[in-house]
């Protein structure tokens, strides 16, 4: 019998005897460095940011003896003088138990798109002692690529608040990436590599995520020094602040893609040079990838992670993803675990308690390589434990499910719920409510945690909200009732109309039931115009025209919000990009049909009605703004040699995402600003290409429309203007306007 079959079968006992689920003792290194006081401290620090001087009615206290293996508990409990007593195991614990409590109890709702702070006074008696404890020993956060789709420009205001959001909703094992290429530079002079051989193995900042994977290099950079020392500084406050909350940062390692300089200091180096990534040339991909096995890989390994070791302290957990949407140069099981072996190496040759944390997004993307052979091998490269496999895309392809669980790895079931950064409202909500709890009660799970894995955030806050909630729960949760309260505490009243309203869209758009499907916004409106567009929708369009129908109702009582104005622009703007599909689906068919007069009315509707509104209703909320995105990303500059570096950074990854539209759209937003300069201007060029074709009697080419509308595409990124970053408008008249106008266009579609 193999060495592998006896591994898995050990395991599977060992399993059996523990009960539902495995347990790791190897994990239990993995555990809070701050003191009990200094998690206190970090809480009630964030309770003054929150509530200001409502926050001393709150006395918190963190005592680890709280937890049984260590998982979370908060325990909360009224005083004679109506304050709230919050003791956890965590400052994370405390952090979640009171913003149950502030939820449950108080109505109230903190989001990326605003909060609802209204605080009853005196706060709400709690009779005896409220318990919130967790079943999951870790709650993940963060996807590799949402430093780059989402925190790229973010300065420390805009990371202690989603430090501050990350502990009220229990996140306690957060990615913590920023700042490495710093550490790598270092490293990398210490090789021996010149100044212009680092320079140019760097992308520009929006595209880091993608060069840390090994899939790119050199596009949109240099790096200015400038930046490298602004990213350390950010890093030394990001992980001092997780740190005292009681979070366990995991930090990066050794992924094997080295600079082409590498090759010059060592000739004799197994280095594989792979093919293009995602349409780019090998100007800018066809990374060098350094064969674990060779002895080089151990040394640069060592070294860097001793640089973050030095430099970052470590909590024993690092991430790193040597074939991340990359096949291997071999399927033999035994170069497989060869190669997890030496990565993992690397590791513990620093930080003998290391585990290494890996997304496991491979296993689904490529699909065709890894078989269950190949998995396994890879796994059991690393000893049993040693080792946690982020489930990345749990809700629509469980992987642990179809692979033993995996193989007796632990990992984390993870909900990735979006791509690019795209705006659109989407969920998968009753997927969510079960898959944990069916990972849970899985034939020997090896579950041990759930998190959520957005390449991009900062949208659709109700699935997130659900997601992390769900992480404190032992069964899932009546879906009807949970959005019901979710749409009182959201607005802090209660409205009819509102909670009827969330309930079409609950069960409607935030509903995907499509099996693996995947969130791109593959809308009309947000995709470069042609005859073979994606007008599919998962959900019924009549149950968002009636939820934006309830929302007009009820909005002039709850303009005040900043949370109803967010959720107003977004249903509405959802509401016109479906409008879009439509229009040009009539477009096509006036074309196809040679009727200019319909050509003409249709498109023009659209040109010079739909698309101005729904910019002018982007610009009327302020985080629907282009400017903001450019501001933010100019203001990371010394100079304004780097502004412009920095700008076009930050446009183009929006956008033509590549020099030429590599990966076109795929990080597509609906702002105000991009709107009226980018998707409207192809349209416009589109609809004009049809009717000159029409009128001269020629046939419509893609091919030359396509080198036609590249060059608007590329003149957007250049086009030097700067764009509004405060609102403008007054969002309830523009929706008001709006409704009249396209609300009974909408109904007599679904006729």
């Amino acid at each position: 019998m193999s060495q592998r079959r006896i591994c898995s079968l050990v395991l599977v006992l060992i399993c059996l005897l523990v009960g539902v689920h495995c347990k790791f003792p190897s994990l239990d290194r993995i555990r809070p460095r701050a003191s009990d006081k200094a998690q206190a401290r970090a809480v009630s620090g964030l309770l003054k940011r929150l509530l200001g001087n409502r926050s001393s009615e709150f006395i918190v206290s963190v005592n680890r003896s709280l937890s049984n293996e260590l998982l979370d508990v908060c325990e909360l409990r009224s005083t004679k003088n109506s304050k709230i007593v919050a003791t956890g195991s965590t400052g994370v614990a405390v952090a979640s138990g009171i913003y149950n409590y502030l939820k449950y109890f108080c109505n109230c709702h903190i989001s990326w798109s605003g909060n609802q702070l209204d605080v009853p006074s005196p706060l709400p008696r709690l009779t005896g002692v409220l318990r919130i404890n967790t079943p999951h020993r870790f709650r993940y956060y963060q996807n590799v690529c949402t430093f780059s789709y989402s925190a790229v420009w973010w300065d420390w205001s805009r990371w202690e608040t989603e430090i501050d959001w990350m502990a009220l909703n229990g996140i306690n094992l957060p990615l913590a990436f920023t700042g490495q290429e710093a550490l790598w530079q270092e490293v990398y002079r210490a090789l021996g590599l010149n100044e212009s051989e680092i320079e140019e193995f760097f992308s520009g900042p929006a595209f880091l995520a993608w060069n840390r994977m090994g899939n790119m290099n050199t596009f949109g950079g240099p790096l200015p020094q400038s930046w490298h020392v602004n990213q350390l500084y950010l890093q030394f406050k990001i992980l001092e602040r997780m740190r005292n909350f009681g979070m366990m940062p995991v930090l990066p390692a050794f992924s094997g893609h080295i600079p082409k300089g590498i090759l010059r200091l060592y000739p004799k180096a197994n280095v594989t040079r792979l093919g293009p990534w995602s349409h780019f040339n090998c100007s800018f991909s066809c990374s060098y990838i350094l064969d674990p096995l060779d002895p080089l890989f151990l040394q640069i390994g060592s070294l860097f992670l001793s640089q973050v070791v030095k430099q970052f302290s470590t909590d024993h957990i690092y991430n790193t993803d040597t074939f991340n949407e990359m096949s291997p140069p071999s399927a033999d099981p035994d170069y497989l675990s060869a190669v997890s072996r030496s990565v993992f190496a690397s590791m513990t040759a620093v930080d003998p308690d290391a585990v290494w944390l890996m997304q496991g997004w491979l296993f689904f993307s490529d699909a065709t390589f890894w078989k269950p052979t190949q998995i396994q091998a890879l796994l059991h490269g690393v000893p049993i434990g040693r080792m946690i496999v982020l489930d990345l895309f749990a809700e629509a392809n469980p992987v642990f499910s179809y692979t033993q669980s995996f193989y007796g790895q632990p990992f984390i079931w993870c909900m990735l719920q979006n791509f690019g950064g795209n705006n659109g409202l989407f969920g998968t909500v009753e997927s969510i409510n079960s898959g944990p709890f069916q990972a849970l009660s899985f034939p020997n799970s090896t579950i041990v945690g759930i998190g959520m894995t957005p390449e991009g955030i900062e949208q659709n806050p109700v699935i997130y909200e659900l997601m992390s909630e769900l992480a404190w729960r032992k069964e899932p949760v009546n879906l009807a009732k949970w959005v019901s309260l979710y749409a009182v505490r959201r607005y802090g009243s209660m409205d009819a109309n509102l909670t009827a309203a969330w309930k079409l869209l609950f069960f409607g758009v935030y509903n995907c039931t499509v099996p693996h499907y995947r969130n791109h916004n593959h809308s009309p409106l947000v995709r470069r115009p042609s005859f073979h567009m994606n007008t599919s929708l998962w959900y019924d369009p009549a149950d968002l025209f009636e939820a934006w129908r309830l929302f007009m109702e009820a909005a002039p009582s709850l303009m005040s919000k900043e949370t109803f104005q967010y959720d107003l622009v977004d249903v509405t703007r959802q509401v016109l990009q479906v409008l879009t599909a439509y229009y040009y689906q009539d477009i096509v068919d006036a074309f196809h049909n040679k009727k200019m007069p319909e050509l003409l009315t249709t498109g023009g509707v659209l040109i010079y009605d739909l698309l101005p509104e729904l910019n002018r209703l982007l610009s009327s909320n302020s985080n629907f703004l282009l400017g903001s995105w450019l501001e933010r990303a100019r203001s990371m500059a010394l100079n304004e040699r780097e502004a412009q570096l920095y700008d076009m950074n930050a446009r183009n990854q929006v956008t033509l995402w590549g020099p030429s539209g590599e990966i076109l759209d795929y990080a597509n937003k609906e702002w105000g600003g991009l709107m009226e300069d980018y998707y409207a201007q192809r349209w416009g060029l589109f609809v004009q290409t049809l009717v000159e074709c029409l009128d001269s009697g020629q046939p419509y080419k893609q091919d030359t429309f396509n080198q036609a509308v590249s060059q608007v595409e590329k003149g957007f990124i250049y086009n030097g203007r700067k764009y509004p970053t405060k609102r403008q408008g007054d969002t309830y008249d523009i929706t008001y306007r709006i409704f009249l106008k396209y609300y009974p266009q909408a109904v007599k579609r679904l006729l």
